[in-house]
């Protein structure tokens, strides 16, 4: 990085204000959806050193020859994408991981859906363990000693197919879901579909043992008798009891008193992680019961500091777009135990969850790192590690917000970002609590520097004492790409 000479909002002064972009599908003060920029869909959950990292299916809109956006048909998706948050707030986009293709670790498959994440530590080393559908005819896996990759292919072909012993009933064999037990066994549970005239009891869900190394299976897979099953299973353990979830399936247009409704989560629990399970009952209706739109149920149920969560998608930022296609994204919320440890009913919402805790900024905050955005975007860093995206083609107007951010004491500080491609006179101004509230400061950048090198600018802020939603607002010449920016952070005067 080329550190250029710090400068301060003073030294330039332009008249051009373009009035703020509007938030799309996420309004500020609300956490659901967590992401507005992007798309994110069947989300899994990792636990690791006080961070939850979110993989989920890499939904992009398909468009026809005339330029419309397509249904989301799926057969495209050969990435998968991360996010991840200390604080259950801010999230930090960590990019794509290019699983499937010619392009991808698993060149064996074509297709990337439904991951799920593991982490466990084998002979003295923590590995990370990355299950995916490739489509509904194989399961694959890719290591890592990280969270965020590099992803590697350990075995150079799928870890279950259809010649695995225990499966060869199985419709649809994707959506997997992984446990780790206490005691280091590894279980794998996958499976839906619905043969003919068995939508009742479609017996077409599995849980198989993994073998030490994550990477291989043990015996036979054992079927999970769940009703009305389809597709998304699901696995957590709490007080000595597994607890098997579910999507449930669409058919029958008059079901049994007791039974499941249509595209609901529902659950199952058994003292031991083979089974034998018993139905519980349903934790969480379709998402067009919350928020008018509808579509499949996908779901992964996590602890984190002492609180249980839920993660599901929903086409709500695609209804905010206009196009209700089948395009998901991810949300969350909170799950409670009563105590006789049954599920109780989740109330999904745009809301959220509380957060955790204030945001330091006081550290360097990667620019992908945000609680609501509008028109912003990203683009991919080669050969930066711990960097694997920056805001990109940033124009008058746009901005990013973090929640309730820490300031501190003092009434000043300085802020300072690493920033490249500045291709016209513009500026950063720091707004307190709304995108139009209170000026705290401002960074004035000249294109003395056009081009790809990153350089550092500073300035001084004023009246920040406190917590605050602090807003970065990209100002300068109308309908041009302004600049592109890595990281910024504060540090005292």
């Amino acid at each position: 990085m080329n550190d250029s000479e710090s400068r301060t909002g003073a030294e330039i002064h332009t008249d051009r204000q373009a009035p703020p972009a509007q938030p799309l599908g996420k309004l500020p003060r609300c956490g659901n959806p967590l992401s507005a920029h992007k798309f994110g869909a069947d989300p899994y959950a990792l636990v690791y050193q006080d961070r939850v990292y979110l993989y989920m299916t890499h939904d992009v809109l398909v468009y026809d020859d005339e330029g419309n956006v397509r249904d989301n048909h799926y057969g495209s998706i050969r990435h998968l994408s991360v996010i991840s948050s200390s604080d259950l707030a801010n999230w930090t986009d960590h990019g794509e991981i290019a699983v499937a293709g010619s392009q991808g670790a698993a060149t064996w498959a074509s297709q990337s859906w439904a991951p799920a994440a593991v982490h466990k530590v084998i002979e003295g080393r923590d590995q990370f363990f990355l299950y995916f559908a490739n489509n509904a005819t194989s399961i694959g896996v890719l290591t890592s000693d990280s969270p965020l990759g590099p992803w590697v292919d350990p075995i150079g072909k799928p870890l279950l197919t259809r010649d695995t012993p225990g499966v060869e009933n199985v419709v649809w064999l994707f959506d997997p879901a992984v446990l780790v037990d206490e005691d280091g066994q590894g279980y794998i549970y996958f499976g839906g579909g619905v043969p003919k005239g068995q939508h009742e009891q479609p017996r077409t869900a599995r849980v198989m043992r993994l073998g030490e190394d994550m990477t291989s299976v043990i015996g036979e897979a054992a079927v999970i008798d769940a009703p009305y099953m389809f597709e998304d299973g699901g696995i957590h353990k709490y007080r000595d009891v597994y607890y098997y979830t579910y999507c449930t399936n669409f058919l029958g247009q008059e079901r049994p008193e007791g039974s499941p409704g249509a595209g609901e989560i529902a659950y199952m629990t058994s003292s031991s992680p083979m089974g034998p399970w018993t139905y519980e009952g349903t934790i969480l209706r379709n998402p067009v019961h919350f928020f008018g739109i509808g579509g499949n149920n996908h779901h992964a149920i996590f602890q984190f500091q002492n609180q249980w969560y839920i993660a599901y998608h929903a086409q709500t930022l695609s209804k905010a777009m206009g196009v209700e296609r089948g395009y998901r994204s991810t949300h969350l919320n909170q799950i409670f135990f009563d105590d006789n440890g049954k599920l109780q009913d989740v109330q999904a919402d745009y809301t959220g969850v509380p957060q955790l805790q204030a945001y330091d900024p006081y550290q360097q905050v990667r620019a992908v790192t945000f609680a609501w955005s509008a028109g912003v975007r990203t683009r991919p860093l080669a050969g930066e590690p711990g960097y694997q995206l920056a805001l990109t083609n940033i124009q008058a107007g746009h901005w990013i917000a973090l929640s309730q951010v820490d300031c501190g004491a003092d009434e000043t500080a300085t802020f300072t970002a690493a920033v490249s491609n500045i291709s016209a006179d513009c500026r950063i101004e720091l707004r307190l609590d709304h995108v139009e509230g209170e000026l705290a400061g401002v960074l004035a950048l000249k294109p003395l520097d056009q081009g790809t090198e990153w350089s550092t600018y500073s300035t001084l802020l004023s009246g920040i004492q406190g917590v605050h939603d602090l807003y970065l607002v990209f100002q300068g010449e109308s309908d041009t790409s302004l600049l592109d920016i890595k990281y910024w952070q504060l540090s005292q005067v």
